[in-house]
Protein backbone atom coordinates (compact mmCIF):
# COMPACT_ATOMS: atom_id res chain seq x y z
CA UNK A 1 0.00 0.00 0.00
CA UNK A 2 1.33 3.59 -1.10
CA UNK A 3 -0.15 6.99 -0.14
CA UNK A 4 0.75 10.35 -1.00
CA UNK A 5 0.43 13.23 1.69
CA UNK A 6 0.11 16.90 0.45
CA UNK A 7 1.47 18.97 3.35
CA UNK A 8 3.53 15.92 5.01
CA UNK A 9 6.10 18.71 6.19
CA UNK A 10 3.05 20.50 8.28
CA UNK A 11 1.97 19.26 11.54
CA UNK A 12 -0.90 17.24 11.01
CA UNK A 13 0.78 16.01 8.27
CA UNK A 14 4.23 15.11 9.45
CA UNK A 15 1.86 13.03 12.14
CA UNK A 16 0.42 11.08 9.65
CA UNK A 17 3.44 10.37 8.03
CA UNK A 18 4.26 8.26 10.89
CA UNK A 19 1.23 6.80 11.07
CA UNK A 20 1.22 5.56 7.74
CA UNK A 21 4.75 4.05 7.61
CA UNK A 22 4.31 2.63 11.25
CA UNK A 23 1.30 0.79 9.48
CA UNK A 24 3.45 -0.53 6.63
CA UNK A 25 2.97 1.89 4.23
CA UNK A 26 5.31 3.33 1.51
CA UNK A 27 4.71 7.32 1.82
CA UNK A 28 5.44 9.92 -0.60
CA UNK A 29 5.67 13.19 1.27
CA UNK A 30 4.80 16.59 -0.74
CA UNK A 31 5.33 20.26 0.99
CA UNK A 32 6.64 23.46 -0.40
CA UNK A 33 7.71 24.15 3.57
CA UNK A 34 5.75 27.44 3.25
CA UNK A 35 4.45 26.01 6.81
CA UNK A 36 5.76 23.19 6.93
CA UNK A 37 8.88 22.18 8.40
CA UNK A 38 11.87 19.41 7.14
CA UNK A 39 12.47 19.56 11.20
CA UNK A 40 9.17 17.53 11.48
CA UNK A 41 9.87 15.14 8.99
CA UNK A 42 13.80 14.43 9.41
CA UNK A 43 13.76 11.78 11.38
CA UNK A 44 11.54 9.82 8.51
CA UNK A 45 14.90 10.78 6.24
CA UNK A 46 16.54 7.55 5.04
CA UNK A 47 13.95 5.33 6.26
CA UNK A 48 12.43 2.79 3.76
CA UNK A 49 9.36 3.37 2.41
CA UNK A 50 9.99 7.19 2.94
CA UNK A 51 10.23 9.72 -0.14
CA UNK A 52 10.04 13.50 0.46
CA UNK A 53 9.32 15.43 -2.82
CA UNK A 54 9.27 19.80 -2.56
CA UNK A 55 6.34 20.66 -4.57
CA UNK A 56 4.01 23.39 -4.65
CA UNK A 57 0.59 21.35 -5.54
CA UNK A 58 -1.20 24.78 -6.94
CA UNK A 59 1.03 23.22 -9.83
CA UNK A 60 0.87 19.73 -11.37
CA UNK A 61 1.20 17.08 -9.43
CA UNK A 62 2.63 14.14 -10.80
CA UNK A 63 4.35 10.93 -9.10
CA UNK A 64 5.21 7.94 -10.75
CA UNK A 65 3.86 3.95 -9.61
CA UNK A 66 0.00 3.21 -8.42
CA UNK A 67 -0.93 5.32 -5.05
CA UNK A 68 -3.28 3.51 -2.99
CA UNK A 69 -4.20 6.93 -1.49
CA UNK A 70 -4.18 10.83 -1.76
CA UNK A 71 -4.37 13.00 1.67
CA UNK A 72 -4.64 16.27 0.72
CA UNK A 73 -3.71 18.37 4.00
CA UNK A 74 -1.38 21.09 2.23
CA UNK A 75 -3.01 24.68 3.15
CA UNK A 76 -1.73 27.45 5.76
CA UNK A 77 -3.98 26.63 8.77
CA UNK A 78 -3.08 29.23 11.06
CA UNK A 79 -4.57 32.98 11.31
CA UNK A 80 -0.82 34.35 11.11
CA UNK A 81 -0.60 31.81 7.71
CA UNK A 82 -3.44 32.70 6.13
CA UNK A 83 -3.28 36.96 6.45
CA UNK A 84 0.35 36.27 5.56
CA UNK A 85 -0.75 34.44 2.48
CA UNK A 86 -4.13 35.14 1.81
CA UNK A 87 -3.65 34.35 -2.10
CA UNK A 88 -1.73 31.26 -1.83
CA UNK A 89 -4.32 29.58 1.04
CA UNK A 90 -7.23 30.23 -1.35
CA UNK A 91 -4.84 28.55 -4.65
CA UNK A 92 -4.30 25.78 -2.49
CA UNK A 93 -7.73 25.26 -1.36
CA UNK A 94 -8.83 24.99 -5.09
CA UNK A 95 -6.22 24.46 -7.57
CA UNK A 96 -4.22 22.36 -4.86
CA UNK A 97 -7.46 20.21 -4.36
CA UNK A 98 -8.08 19.96 -7.88
CA UNK A 99 -4.91 18.95 -8.94
CA UNK A 100 -4.58 16.33 -5.88
CA UNK A 101 -8.06 14.98 -6.80
CA UNK A 102 -6.66 14.84 -10.68
CA UNK A 103 -4.03 12.59 -9.29
CA UNK A 104 -6.12 10.09 -7.17
CA UNK A 105 -8.61 9.62 -10.40
CA UNK A 106 -5.51 9.06 -12.15
CA UNK A 107 -4.25 6.09 -10.01
CA UNK A 108 -7.76 5.06 -8.74
CA UNK A 109 -7.17 5.62 -5.45
CA UNK A 110 -9.11 7.16 -2.36
CA UNK A 111 -8.86 10.95 -2.12
CA UNK A 112 -9.00 12.04 1.58
CA UNK A 113 -9.49 16.05 2.28
CA UNK A 114 -8.30 17.82 5.56
CA UNK A 115 -10.99 20.50 5.92
CA UNK A 116 -11.63 22.62 9.26
CA UNK A 117 -14.40 23.13 11.39
CA UNK A 118 -13.93 26.44 10.41
CA UNK A 119 -16.57 25.88 7.49
CA UNK A 120 -19.03 26.36 10.56
CA UNK A 121 -17.88 29.94 10.52
CA UNK A 122 -19.26 31.78 13.74
CA UNK A 123 -21.89 29.08 14.51
CA UNK A 124 -25.66 29.44 15.34
CA UNK A 125 -25.71 25.82 16.00
CA UNK A 126 -24.07 24.48 18.83
CA UNK A 127 -22.57 22.18 18.89
CA UNK A 128 -22.10 21.78 15.07
CA UNK A 129 -23.48 18.50 13.39
CA UNK A 130 -21.99 17.77 10.03
CA UNK A 131 -25.95 18.94 8.66
CA UNK A 132 -25.32 22.34 9.70
CA UNK A 133 -24.34 24.89 6.67
CA UNK A 134 -22.32 26.98 8.88
CA UNK A 135 -21.95 31.01 9.21
CA UNK A 136 -19.28 32.13 7.44
CA UNK A 137 -18.49 36.01 6.38
CA UNK A 138 -17.38 35.43 2.65
CA UNK A 139 -15.51 38.43 2.49
CA UNK A 140 -14.72 39.12 6.04
CA UNK A 141 -10.15 38.36 6.98
CA UNK A 142 -10.90 34.74 7.30
CA UNK A 143 -12.58 33.76 4.53
CA UNK A 144 -9.42 32.98 2.85
CA UNK A 145 -9.27 30.05 4.80
CA UNK A 146 -12.79 29.23 5.63
CA UNK A 147 -13.72 29.73 1.81
CA UNK A 148 -11.07 28.15 0.15
CA UNK A 149 -11.97 24.87 2.55
CA UNK A 150 -15.52 25.55 1.45
CA UNK A 151 -14.62 25.02 -1.79
CA UNK A 152 -12.47 22.19 -1.46
CA UNK A 153 -15.19 20.60 0.24
CA UNK A 154 -17.62 21.25 -2.80
CA UNK A 155 -15.32 20.06 -5.55
CA UNK A 156 -14.45 16.79 -3.88
CA UNK A 157 -18.24 15.76 -3.42
CA UNK A 158 -18.04 17.03 -7.25
CA UNK A 159 -15.77 14.82 -8.31
CA UNK A 160 -16.86 11.92 -6.18
CA UNK A 161 -20.51 12.76 -7.83
CA UNK A 162 -19.07 12.79 -11.38
CA UNK A 163 -16.27 10.53 -11.57
CA UNK A 164 -16.85 8.37 -8.87
CA UNK A 165 -14.17 8.64 -6.88
CA UNK A 166 -13.65 7.27 -3.55
CA UNK A 167 -13.30 10.30 -1.50
CA UNK A 168 -13.65 11.25 2.05
CA UNK A 169 -13.85 14.55 3.93
CA UNK A 170 -12.44 15.06 7.29
CA UNK A 171 -13.48 18.56 9.45
CA UNK A 172 -10.91 18.72 11.99
CA UNK A 173 -11.66 20.97 14.95
CA UNK A 174 -8.87 22.39 17.15
CA UNK A 175 -6.13 20.12 17.57
CA UNK A 176 -2.97 20.38 19.43
CA UNK A 177 0.30 18.53 20.28
CA UNK A 178 3.96 18.52 19.31
CA UNK A 179 5.29 19.89 16.34
CA UNK A 180 3.34 22.75 16.11
CA UNK A 181 5.37 25.99 15.71
CA UNK A 182 6.04 28.56 18.68
CA UNK A 183 5.08 31.15 17.00
CA UNK A 184 2.41 29.71 15.34
CA UNK A 185 -0.55 31.79 16.61
CA UNK A 186 -3.07 29.79 17.42
CA UNK A 187 -4.11 29.28 21.06
CA UNK A 188 -2.16 26.25 22.36
CA UNK A 189 1.60 27.14 20.84
CA UNK A 190 0.81 31.06 21.88
CA UNK A 191 -0.41 30.34 25.57
CA UNK A 192 2.44 27.57 26.06
CA UNK A 193 5.17 29.92 24.58
CA UNK A 194 4.04 32.87 26.58
CA UNK A 195 3.60 31.24 29.82
CA UNK A 196 7.22 29.34 29.21
CA UNK A 197 8.95 32.83 28.17
CA UNK A 198 7.33 34.41 31.08
CA UNK A 199 5.86 37.22 29.12
CA UNK A 200 2.19 38.43 29.29
CA UNK A 201 -0.74 35.66 28.62
CA UNK A 202 -2.61 37.16 25.63
CA UNK A 203 -6.63 36.93 26.12
CA UNK A 204 -8.48 37.93 23.75
CA UNK A 205 -12.65 39.50 24.63
CA UNK A 206 -13.52 38.04 28.29
CA UNK A 207 -12.43 34.77 28.01
CA UNK A 208 -15.75 32.90 27.84
CA UNK A 209 -15.32 32.18 24.01
CA UNK A 210 -15.24 28.50 23.86
CA UNK A 211 -12.83 26.03 22.06
CA UNK A 212 -12.63 21.99 21.87
CA UNK A 213 -8.89 20.48 22.07
CA UNK A 214 -8.46 17.40 20.56
CA UNK A 215 -4.89 15.75 20.89
CA UNK A 216 -3.40 14.97 17.61
CA UNK A 217 -2.37 11.32 18.55
CA UNK A 218 -6.46 11.02 18.56
CA UNK A 219 -6.81 12.94 15.47
CA UNK A 220 -4.45 11.22 13.59
CA UNK A 221 -6.33 8.05 14.66
CA UNK A 222 -9.55 9.31 13.17
CA UNK A 223 -8.53 10.85 10.13
CA UNK A 224 -7.29 6.86 9.84
CA UNK A 225 -10.24 5.18 10.74
CA UNK A 226 -12.09 7.58 8.21
CA UNK A 227 -9.51 7.01 5.36
CA UNK A 228 -10.35 3.11 5.41
CA UNK A 229 -13.71 3.54 5.83
CA UNK A 230 -16.73 4.07 3.21
CA UNK A 231 -17.85 7.30 4.03
CA UNK A 232 -17.81 9.77 1.64
CA UNK A 233 -19.21 12.40 3.01
CA UNK A 234 -17.49 15.23 5.65
CA UNK A 235 -17.15 13.62 9.29
CA UNK A 236 -16.48 15.95 12.42
CA UNK A 237 -13.18 14.49 13.81
CA UNK A 238 -12.34 16.50 17.35
CA UNK A 239 -13.01 16.59 21.07
CA UNK A 240 -16.55 17.45 22.19
CA UNK A 241 -15.08 18.48 25.37
CA UNK A 242 -15.30 22.45 25.28
CA UNK A 243 -13.35 24.51 27.19
CA UNK A 244 -13.65 28.49 28.02
CA UNK A 245 -10.84 30.35 26.89
CA UNK A 246 -10.00 31.82 29.82
CA UNK A 247 -10.26 28.01 31.55
CA UNK A 248 -7.91 26.59 29.25
CA UNK A 249 -5.51 29.44 29.96
CA UNK A 250 -5.46 28.51 33.84
CA UNK A 251 -4.92 24.93 32.63
CA UNK A 252 -1.84 25.65 31.04
CA UNK A 253 -0.36 28.00 33.35
CA UNK A 254 -1.04 25.03 36.11
CA UNK A 255 0.80 22.35 33.92
CA UNK A 256 3.75 24.61 33.19
CA UNK A 257 4.22 25.38 37.14
CA UNK A 258 4.30 29.32 36.64
CA UNK A 259 1.89 32.15 37.23
CA UNK A 260 1.78 35.38 33.99
CA UNK A 261 0.27 38.34 33.78
CA UNK A 262 -2.93 38.31 31.87
CA UNK A 263 -3.38 40.94 29.40
CA UNK A 264 -7.05 41.39 27.39
CA UNK A 265 -7.27 42.50 23.27
CA UNK A 266 -10.23 43.06 21.92
CA UNK A 267 -11.81 40.10 20.02
CA UNK A 268 -10.88 39.39 16.39
CA UNK A 269 -13.33 40.21 13.55
CA UNK A 270 -15.46 37.23 12.92
CA UNK A 271 -13.82 34.89 15.79
CA UNK A 272 -16.12 31.95 16.50
CA UNK A 273 -18.13 32.67 19.77
CA UNK A 274 -18.30 29.03 20.67
CA UNK A 275 -16.36 25.70 18.91
CA UNK A 276 -17.68 22.29 19.62
CA UNK A 277 -18.01 19.11 17.64
CA UNK A 278 -21.07 16.87 17.10
CA UNK A 279 -18.91 13.46 17.09
CA UNK A 280 -22.38 11.20 16.81
CA UNK A 281 -21.34 10.37 13.37
CA UNK A 282 -17.08 9.68 14.28
CA UNK A 283 -18.50 7.07 17.11
CA UNK A 284 -21.35 5.34 14.64
CA UNK A 285 -19.52 5.23 11.75
CA UNK A 286 -15.92 4.46 13.28
CA UNK A 287 -16.12 3.55 16.36
CA UNK A 288 -13.93 6.56 17.17
CA UNK A 289 -13.93 9.00 20.45
CA UNK A 290 -10.90 10.97 21.30
CA UNK A 291 -9.02 9.80 24.93
CA UNK A 292 -5.99 11.86 25.98
CA UNK A 293 -7.12 13.95 28.38
CA UNK A 294 -6.91 17.74 28.56
CA UNK A 295 -4.28 18.12 31.40
CA UNK A 296 -2.00 14.99 29.87
CA UNK A 297 -2.18 16.30 26.35
CA UNK A 298 -1.20 19.94 27.36
CA UNK A 299 1.65 18.15 29.63
CA UNK A 300 3.21 16.07 26.38
CA UNK A 301 2.88 19.39 24.34
CA UNK A 302 4.94 21.77 26.98
CA UNK A 303 7.59 18.58 27.43
CA UNK A 304 8.10 19.50 23.19
CA UNK A 305 7.55 23.39 23.68
CA UNK A 306 10.66 23.49 26.59
CA UNK A 307 13.01 21.97 23.45
CA UNK A 308 11.55 24.58 21.21
CA UNK A 309 11.29 28.32 23.01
Amino acid sequence: MKVLITGGAGFLGSHLCDRFLADGYEVVCVDNLISGRLQNIEHLFGREGFTFIKMDVTNFIHVRGPLDGVLHFASPASPNDYFRYPIQTLKVGALGTHNALGLALEKGATFLLASTSEVYGDPAVHPQPETYWGNVNPVGPRSCYDEAKRFAEALTMAYHHQHGLRTRIVRIFNTYGPRMRPADGRVVPNFITQVLRGEPLTLHGDGSQTRSFCYVDDLIEGVVRLFRSDCSGPVNIGNPEEHPIAEFAEIVQEVVGRRVEIRRHPLPQDDPKVRCPDITLARSLLGWEPKVPLREGIRRTVEYFRTQV
